[in-house]
């Protein structure tokens, strides 16, 4: 799978934006605030139908306009149809539109994972570096481009999360028989939260399992034996559950013990909406390390393994975004990740053209992003 087009109109800075890219590695330079992260967020909207920076809608068109348009083809090998439009408008005013075709998307979740990236920049150490909704955060990301049905269950598990916190907000307020109505409402909540909660644990678990078998490939590769690397899913119902098929039994008896703590706070203490993932470097927590060194090769290994679970699952390879990533990295962990991304459509933006990287990549295209416009150059 690969871009082989991109349009932008009035995206961020961008008036008006149309490119051929090739279908391995195409690098994007200029200086810094010239635009090059907004054309790989603008790939990544078209895959998850999100942006991956923490802005609403209204921020990505550009300033004085009303609407933006991204349109990208895609061709998909594994397809009867080999060229797949794919267009999404933003409106100021109105909801979002994505097209596949042509046929407009009702739903989003009936969208994703068509279109697979992998987005890695510098602030994706912050996944270590963090505290766990950055894991968390990974983990939903990458499993939402293989699992429709995990989907669906997040979704529906997070609008029945915000509902419960509303409720507990509520019964904290209320009094008399509108209260006890109120904790009547809150026991279905319970129910629901209890089912879709340990779906989600269920799938997180037998995911974290399979990104583990990457992960130490990676690590050992990366490394070259000298460390070990382990990856453990924190889940607190998992971790004293000795019988699984008395899961919800079990969850909604925590969510009963936490009830009032939970009312006092407006905030569902328990569930998977905490969970966490720990990482591990010869048994010691890399959560407390200080190195930087470790922390950016395990980003790497997560990053990496994402990718292998992607081609496996979905029987193609996603597209690679790499957003800066090289100047972050030491030589050998940039020769490392060069060596992964063999074959791999890949998306490089980077401040200059340093000789030994461009030696390294071997380019297929090359782009320099100035002046709101990106501009093919020869190579």
């Amino acid at each position: 799978m690969f871009i082989k087009n991109i349009k932008l109109k009035n995206f961020r800075n961008y008036n008006d934006i149309d490119i051929n890219l090739d279908k391995e590695i195409n690098i994007f330079y200029g200086n810094n605030a010239e635009g090059k992260t907004n054309f790989l967020e603008s790939i990544y909207i078209c895959s998850t139908t999100k942006s991956y920076k923490n802005v609403s809608e209204r921020e990505i068109i550009k300033f004085e306009e009303e609407e933006s348009h991204i349109k990208i083809i895609l061709y998909k090998e594994n397809l009867t149809k080999k060229e797949n439009a794919i267009d999404i408008q933003i409106n100021k005013e109105r909801k979002k539109g994505i097209a596949l075709n042509g046929v407009k998307i009702e739903k989003a979740s009936e969208y994703i994972g068509f279109f697979t990236v992998v987005l890695f920049a510098p602030e994706d150490l912050n996944i270590i570096r963090e505290g766990p909704s950055a894991r968390r955060k990974f983990l939903d990301i990458e499993m939402c481009q293989i699992d429709k049905i995990y989907v669906n269950v997040i979704s529906k598990y997070k609008k029945i999360l915000n509902e419960r916190n509303v409720v507990l907000k509520d019964i904290k307020e209320s009094t008399g028989a509108n209260k006890n109505d109120l904790l009547f409402l809150l026991d279905t909540y319970d129910e629901q939260i209890a089912t879709y909660g340990i779906e989600i644990i269920k799938k997180r678990k037998k995911n974290i399992e399979e990104l583990k078998k990457f992960v130490k490939d990676l690590y050992i590769n990366i490394t070259e034996e000298k460390e070990k690397i382990e990856i453990f899913y924190e889940n607190e119902l998992l971790s004293n559950l000795k019988e699984e098929e008395k899961a919800k039994e079990v969850y909604l008896e925590r969510l009963k013990e936490d009830r009032e703590k939970d009312i006092k706070n407006c905030f569902t203490s328990f569930g998977p909406h905490r969970d966490d993932i720990k990482i591990s470097i010869d048994d010691s927590d890399l959560r407390k390390f200080d190195s930087q060194g470790q922390k950016k090769t395990a980003a790497i290994c997560l990053k990496l393994a994402e990718l292998n679970i992607i081609k496996e699952k979905r029987n193609e390879m996603p597209v690679l975004l790499l957003d800066d990533v090289f100047s972050e990295l030491d030589e050998n962990r940039q020769m490392k990740l060069i060596s992964n991304i063999k074959g791999i459509q890949t998306i490089i933006t980077c401040t200059g053209m340093k000789k030994n990287i461009f030696e390294l990549l071997r380019p297929n295209k090359i782009f320099q992003v100035i002046d709101n416009k990106i501009i093919e150059k020869s190579k």
